[in-house]
């Protein structure tokens, strides 16, 4: 980073260009307004939805026993 870098802040004023890192003295003054704030409405309640039931007919497969390994 330095008098070579077009990106730095440095290399800008070496060359004498502008840009994101060295922006131009603006001419007028900035003027601070202040945001109009907007009143949030109250949320609507939302529907209970019904639940949907769960089968009870499902079957149990047997597990898989756990073998151990030959120990070594």
């Amino acid at each position: 980073m330095g008098k070579g870098d077009q990106k730095s802040t440095k290399g800008k004023r070496v060359r004498g260009s502008y840009g994101k890192t060295r922006p131009r003295k603006s001419s007028q003054p900035i003027a601070v307004t202040e945001k109009p704030t907007k009143v949030k409405a109250e949320p609507k309640p939302k529907a209970a939805k019904p639940k949907a039931e769960k089968a009870e007919e499902t079957e149990e497969k047997p597990k898989a026993k756990r073998t151990k390994k030959a120990e070594e």
